[in-house]
């Protein structure tokens, strides 16, 4: 039945990320990016960017907490190579740890594939000129590693203050890079929403895939 509610919860915030696509794409689009670059939602984002401006501080800060998060993803990886040595068997190894190296390989490539297929592009120009910003590749990263983290963490920390800390921690650097990144101002608003609702989607997908899976043990 979670699983279920996990797959619904996974559509829904699919659609709703398609719909903002689609939004960005053909909704308000007027030039009042940098070097003349369109952006869709313009009467929205124009405000939003004119309103929290620009804050080098918070890019600096989400930066460091996208490295933070970063290092989860061979922490995991390291804890499916012991328990490899331990088990002496690749069929031994948790499932849910293969799952998970095919969820950030799905992540790395929606990354990849944005980095390519450009939406729009960032609404200030940092060391490079203009770089692709839709959606918040950096938003995107920390809530889909953070999140999947958390239901790790969730699922094997047996004390439970330990679990309740580690978790909260994942959910509260997942929520301070959004926040933080809306602040720095190096991208557009619908671009952090879109890459929130993009990794939280990819949560859903990944909870929904391992508890599906446990279920089919367990019958």
């Amino acid at each position: 039945m979670k699983a279920k509610r996990n797959y619904v919860a996974f559509v829904l915030l699919m659609l709703a990320f398609l719909a903002l696509l689609a939004a960005v794409l053909k909704v308000d689009v007027k030039p009042i990016g940098p070097e003349g670059s369109s952006i869709g939602l313009a009467t929205l984002n124009g405000y939003v960017k004119d309103t929290v401006g620009v804050s080098l501080i918070w890019y600096q800060v989400t930066e460091y907490l996208g490295y933070l998060s970063l290092a989860v993803v061979p922490a995991f990886g390291l804890f499916g190579l012991i328990q490899l040595i331990r088990r002496r068997s690749f069929l031994k190894v948790d499932t849910d740890l293969y799952i998970l190296a095919l969820f950030y390989g799905l992540v790395a490539g929606t990354y990849l594939l944005f980095e390519k297929v450009i939406i729009n592009y960032r609404p200030v120009i940092l060391d490079e000129g203009l770089e692709a910003s839709f959606p918040s590749s950096h938003s995107m990263l920390v809530v889909a590693i953070m999140g999947t983290a958390a239901y790790q963490l969730a699922s094997r920390v047996k004390n439970d203050g330990l679990r309740i800390f580690l978790v909260v921690l994942c959910w509260v650097i997942a929520m301070t890079t959004v926040i933080g990144r809306l602040l720095s101002g190096v991208h557009w608003f619908t671009d952090i929403i879109a890459g929130a609702v993009l990794a939280d989607a990819y949560v859903m997908l990944y909870v929904a895939v391992v508890r599906s899976l446990k279920m089919r043990k367990r019958d």
